[in-house]
């Protein structure tokens, strides 16, 4: 036995520890990817359908064996649509990497907090009015893609201005606004939809949306509700409901602080 091992074991030099390390870094990475997205349920489908593919094949189960080849066939074609949005973040976080960056000035502490407080006053003041509004806050992946869906603002963000873009009746008050710093990108914008089949029946066509651009990218995204008045946040797919002025103003400084906080934007930026 002892010489078996010897005779299977693979000299451990440099090469092969780098090797080990890139490997386990990346599979990290895929892994905290796709973690708390539709992605996982997939991967474990794929996972049922292998044991259930090696299974028939050690039983000889040939029609069974037969059938499930011919799903893999449609499975190799079908995942790089069923992964898009996974496939797209991981390239877009690639993209974000610190050897593509130029180091310019970020968003100041002292604006990044008057745009925080300028969204709680601004979601507290159409909350008490039961006036519906969707509020997109751009962080670190890109939704030009969705500014150009609407008209172009680049205005500074004051809840006044956001409160008066809300307004019924008023060419904008349907879409979304889009925030990128301490400017309103855009408003009047179209959002993707989630399919996400287990939101809940209750939540509209407004919280969909907000719901499906926090899919797509690391958007966070303000809900208020027409019907009730609720203030809700969405991003990574999740929606928080419900919340009062002292949670959405916490919620935005945690979840917010990361990108002011640092030095650097991307180079398409700059």
């Amino acid at each position: 036995m002892a010489q078996f091992l010897s005779q299977i074991r693979v000299p451990l030099d440099w090469r092969n520890i780098i090797d080990i390390v890139v490997v386990a870094v990346v599979l990290y990475q895929l892994i905290m990817l796709i973690k708390g997205t539709r992605a996982v349920q997939l991967l474990k489908g794929l996972a049922v359908l292998l044991i259930v593919s090696n299974i028939s094949k050690s039983l000889h189960l040939n029609t069974i064996d037969w059938l499930l080849d011919r799903v893999w066939t449609m499975l190799f074609v079908a995942l790089p649509v069923v992964f898009q949005p996974e496939l797209r973040r991981a390239l877009e976080q690639i993209g974000r990497g610190r050897f593509f960056i130029s180091h310019t000035s970020a968003l100041g502490q002292e604006a990044f907090e008057q745009v925080v407080e300028e969204l709680v006053r601004c979601s507290q003041v159409l909350s008490k009015n039961r006036i519906g509004a969707l509020m997109a806050i751009e962080r670190e992946t890109g939704v030009q893609e969705f500014i150009e869906t609407g008209i172009k603002i680049d205005g500074v963000v004051s809840s006044e201005f956001l409160v008066n873009v809300f307004i019924p009746n008023t060419p904008l008050h349907d879409g979304a606004v889009i925030i990128r710093g301490d400017r309103v990108a855009a408003a009047g914008c179209f959002l993707p939809l989630s399919e996400n089949p287990n939101i809940q029946k209750e939540l509209g066509t407004r919280h969909r949306a907000a719901i499906g651009l926090s899919e797509v990218s690391d958007a966070l995204v303000i809900i208020v509700s027409e019907e009730t008045g609720a203030v809700s946040v969405a991003i990574d797919g999740i929606i928080t409901r419900f919340l009062d002025e002292k949670m959405l103003r916490d919620l935005l400084i945690t979840k917010l602080q990361v990108k002011t906080s640092k030095s650097y934007v991307p180079f398409w930026r700059s």
